[in-house]
């Protein structure tokens, strides 16, 4: 293993049901375009179709076995994987096993008929192809398969990622949301269908979440569910309209009308309640699986062609044999060598040795070699994703390729909290070594920066570890980050990158747990041991060969200076956390809910009766049936009332201000202002976001949970939760420091435009500046519109703007904002020089870089698609920009970290938001910190025009911005 350089920074709105027509999901014009997909597949009702869409002519193989069930879920699945691309995928089953439902309901599913004996006899074999198609098949004994996915597609919509669910069962449109939609396969040969909100409304009448109280009304055949007697779809509409849930009906029993209706649902208000209750996905159910580890992977091709010979599958072997290996599920966007080789090893193919440490002498052996070490690979074991929350299980080293350790830990009576993937398991006693002594016998090695540290997503094991008390220095290389640098399109999981780099199959955690069945802490010792110890060893190698890559194509320097001394930074900083102000949130989410009374009080008194104001399906019908207003985009269920639509109709009638103004205080209350006390840590009562390093395609740091880059600035009830960030204690402030207008000055070091140079070098208002020059006024006399419209056209210039969208931005006409930019580039030639001469290198090179190295390739720059080119050229005219400003500020945390560390100081360096550090610190250390910022932040990367660095301070964010 080589062991790298330690540089000195190392050591210290959418729309309505929709046909695909075998098109790439993430090409739909709708919220979800530029979403990473997860693809959950509801396996039992698939499987069931596929049976009986050849019940007339079973497909029966010479044993006699029938196939029908396992032919055409292959044959749909493989339909799935061509044409979506999905970068998550879940087969989830049904158990044999009785439901929390049955035990609520006896009767539950009672009238279904017996899974045909031919059929069941057949999923054993359709499980093991689902698992050679490196896809997790997810299952749990007293669960059915909507609570698995309902649960995993919650957790995705919190890390933003856009979930499928792959069934024709209408329950599940109770989960439809922005982030999660349904996917019907098509019946007889018609297209499949993708259900989005305005879909559930077309089927019901009522927005997802009132799915359950309609089906709950009206019952469920098909499940034996059964809702309440003579109440249909048409008499529970206007029911739920109007008291939204069945608890609140039966509360108003009274105004209940006519009659009839009243007493039906007085009778039946055992069962209303019953079966509301059994038609609810459950979301939170104990199963040991999360998101990352359903990343797309590489078919198993040697078994799949085993099993398709077996089965008696000719068409898919052949087809699979022509390919030689099948693609990945996601295949990047040009193939490498790697992706047309033979197929994969794996751990029973691939020569290694891997040592469980069981005994005192095994555990001083392994102790003195990383003692030894130039650099050593780690990984750790635990029961959660959420670092600050889980419970270490075992560590995982490598030294030298092919050769790891497994270290068992055990943390006696550790609580089982709120991130436990298994809090509702019991505890069992585990083979291992007490944590508070591999705490005493680590903490020097980890804490040693000469001694390299390698990992993949390595910030997640140092978060563990530092929770027991080992802090980690010396941090070298991290795969993941590495991968990442080279092509920031491509997946950069540890499997996916074994997969394409090593031509290695790991050991998915499904295949671990047994489908999630199973609590990491119950798997057998050996079984544990090995698949950590494989982590290890394939990081191990993948050090060698990105460590050569990233050195073959100048990003070292990009490696050791920024990414990979960020690391430990980002990991000090979510360390932290945030101090939150609960109270303030508390009032001001009372304030926002009287707000939003009064906003529903004015839109119903402009509509002329109530309506629910969240039904799209009502709006529009308020908007374009009753007020008449112009409608601006149809779909096929109705006219669409998104907030673009509704910008255009601002000024046509006084409900619009208002609809938006309720839009937005709506979306505040939810994301933010109820959200964040819910995301404090009970340990310490702060806010621990998690930076993300390798999500964004110009280099720029992301955070979620909650995400932080989000917070709306532009209005003052958004620039308000700023107000709920305060400092640690009254001894203690807030420190701001925000570069000023940083991508307009690399704009003007990067083109070198004289006019735009000189502007910055003699501190003028840039954007009036601008103004005077494009408008041809004195600069005394540039009025505040122009100054509005020349910044409109600074900052849209490095985002590649047009005539269509500054005229979009100013309210002016195409052929006004045509003749802006075209006396903005006669002004400041440089930068239409620029532009030209970036759009040019992306089509010569495939990609554009910062001036730092670190690179975007940009694979749609030469597509016939005008629309897909256009969008191209402004991604490669905004990346140089953007991306120099993320590597500048990413150095700048950098050697504020360490000079700060240098100095001893006790300040912290706790948010990245763009181009603002935010620092919580000692009252006392305010002056010397200004200093230290503004000198380490205007010289992280100098440019030939001045870097200014605007400073606040005070209790709170809002009070230091």
């Amino acid at each position: 293993m080589f062991i790298p350089f330690l540089s000195p920074a190392s050591v210290g709105s959418g729309t309505d049901i929709r046909y695909i027509d075998r098109r790439n999901i993430l090409q739909r014009p709708d919220t979800m375009k530029r979403k990473e997909t997860l693809f959950l597949i509801d396996s039992m009702g698939i499987a069931y179709r596929s049976y009986f869409a050849f019940i007339q002519n079973p497909l029966i193989n010479s044993r006699g076995e029938n196939t029908s069930a396992i032919y055409g879920f292959v044959n749909y699945l493989n339909k799935i994987l061509d044409e979506q691309r999905p970068d998550y995928v879940a087969a989830v089953f049904d158990t044999d096993k009785p439901t929390f439902r049955h035990e609520a309901f006896a009767d539950y599913k009672a009238t279904r008929n017996k899974m045909p004996d031919d059929m069941a006899a057949s999923l054993g074999y359709l499980k093991e192809v689902v698992r050679a198609y490196n896809i997790p098949v997810l299952e749990l004994d007293g669960y059915e398969a909507d609570d698995i996915i309902g649960t995993l597609a919650r957790k995705a919509e919190k890390e933003g990622i856009a979930s499928y669910l792959v069934t024709s069962d209408k329950d599940f449109m109770q989960l439809v949301s922005p982030l999660i939609r349904l996917y019907r396969p098509g019946k007889f040969g018609s297209e499949d269908e993708v259900v989005d909100e305005r879909g559930v409304m077309e089927k019901f009448g009522v927005a997802p979440e009132r799915v359950i109280d309609m089906l709950g009304l009206i019952g469920d055949t098909s499940d034996n569910v059964p809702g309440v007697k003579g109440i249909g779809q048409k008499t529970a509409l206007p029911l739920i309209q109007k008291f939204t849930t069945i608890e609140n009906i039966l509360e108003h029993l009274d105004e209940v009308s006519p009659k009839g209706v009243q007493e039906k649902l007085r009778n039946g208000r055992e069962s209303a309640l019953l079966s509301k209750s059994l038609v609810t996905i459950h979301t939170e159910v104990p199963i040991q699986a999360d998101i990352h580890h359903l990343k797309a992977a590489a078919k198993d091709v040697a078994t799949l062609l085993s099993l398709f010979d077996r089965l008696e599958f000719k068409t898919f072997a052949r087809r699979l044999r022509e390919q030689g290996t099948a693609p990945t599920p996601v295949p990047a966007p040009e193939a490498t060598p790697s992706e047309t080789a033979a197929p994969l090893s794996d751990i029973t193919t691939e020569p290694h040795t891997y040592r469980i440490v069981r005994t005192d002498k095994e555990y001083l052996r392994l102790l003195s070699a990383l003692k030894k070490a130039s650099a050593f690979v780690f990984d750790t074991e635990t029961t959660s994703t959420d670092p600050l929350r889980a419970e270490l299980v075992g560590i995982s080293f490598c030294i030298t390729a092919g050769d790891a350790y497994y270290l068992p830990v055990v943390v006696p009576d550790a609580p089982r909290g709120e991130g436990d993937l298994f809090a509702g398991a019991p505890a069992a006693p585990r083979e291992g070594f007490p944590v508070e002594r591999v705490v005493k016998d680590l903490r020097g090695i980890f804490a040693d920066p000469a001694i390299g540290k390698y990992g993949q997503n390595i910030k997640y094991d140092m978060l563990v570890l530092s929770a027991v008390g080992i802090e980690t220095a010396g941090v070298a290389f991290d795969t993941m980050v590495a991968a990442y640098t080279l092509r920031s399109d491509r997946q950069h999981s540890l499997d996916s990158l074994a997969a394409e780099h090593l031509r290695y199959r790991m050991v998915s955690f499904s295949e671990l747990t047994d489908g999630g069945k199973k609590d990491i802490r119950e798997v057998p010792l050996d079984e544990l041991g090995n698949y950590s110890a494989e982590d290890a060893d394939m990081t191990c190698r993948l050090v060698d060969v990105l460590h050569g890559q990233t050195a073959a194509a100048g990003l070292q320097s990009l490696c050791t200076d920024i990414e990979f001394p960020l690391i430990e930074v980002l990991a000090r900083m979510e360390r932290r956390g945030v101090r939150i102000d609960t109270a303030f949130l508390a009032e001001m989410s009372l304030r926002l809910g009287a707000e939003l009374e009064k906003l529903v009080a004015v839109i119903h008194a402009h509509a002329g009766a109530p309506f629910n104001i969240n039904s799209t399906q009502q709006l529009a019908v308020v908007l374009f049936e009753t007020l008449k207003l112009p409608p601006a985009k149809k779909t096929k269920t109705g006219y669409s009332t998104d907030v673009a639509v509704l910008e255009t109709l601002r000024k046509a009638h006084p409900i619009v201000e208002s609809l938006l103004e309720y839009r937005q205080l709506q979306k505040l209350k939810s994301t933010y202002i109820d959200a964040l006390p819910k995301l404090i840590h009970p340990a310490d009562g702060r806010v621990h976001t998690s930076f993300n390093q390798t999500v964004a395609a110009t280099g720029r740091l992301s955070s979620s949970d909650p995400n932080l880059q989000n917070i709306p600035i532009r209005t003052d009830i958004g620039r308000s939760i700023r107000k709920a960030f305060v400092a640690s204690d009254a001894s203690s402030l807030i420190l701001s420091a925000d570069y000023s207008q940083i991508e307009l000055r690399i704009m003007a070091h990067v083109c070198g435009d004289p006019a735009l140079t000189e502007a910055f070098r003699n501190r003028e208002d840039i954007h009036a500046t601008t103004a005077a020059r494009v408008f041809g006024v004195p600069p005394g006399e540039v009025s505040r519109e122009m100054r509005r419209k020349a910044k409109e056209v600074n900052f849209g210039i490095m985002y590649g703007i047009g005539p269509f969208g500054l005229a979009s931005r100013l309210d002016i006409s195409q052929a006004e904002a045509r003749d802006i930019i075209q006396r903005y580039f006669e002004r400041f030639p440089k930068v239409n020089q620029y532009i030209a001469d970036t759009i040019a290198a992306a089509r010569t090179n495939g990609y554009v870089q910062t001036l730092r190295g670190r690179r975007r390739y940009i694979p749609d720059i030469a597509n016939k698609n005008q629309n897909i080119r256009s969008n191209a050229e402004r991604q490669a005219i905004n990346m140089p920009i953007q991306g120099s400003a993320a590597d500048m500020i990413k150095l700048a945390m950098v050697a504020v970290d360490r000079e700060m560390r240098r100095r001893g100081m006790k300040g912290s360096m706790v948010l990245q938001v763009h181009d603002e550090l935010v620092f919580d610190i000692p009252k006392k250390e305010e002056k010397t910190m200004r200093e230290l910022v503004e000198r380490e932040m205007t010289g992280a990367m100098p440019l030939t025009v001045p870097v200014e660095v605007e400073m606040g301070s005070g209790t709170d964010w809002l009070e230091a911005h």
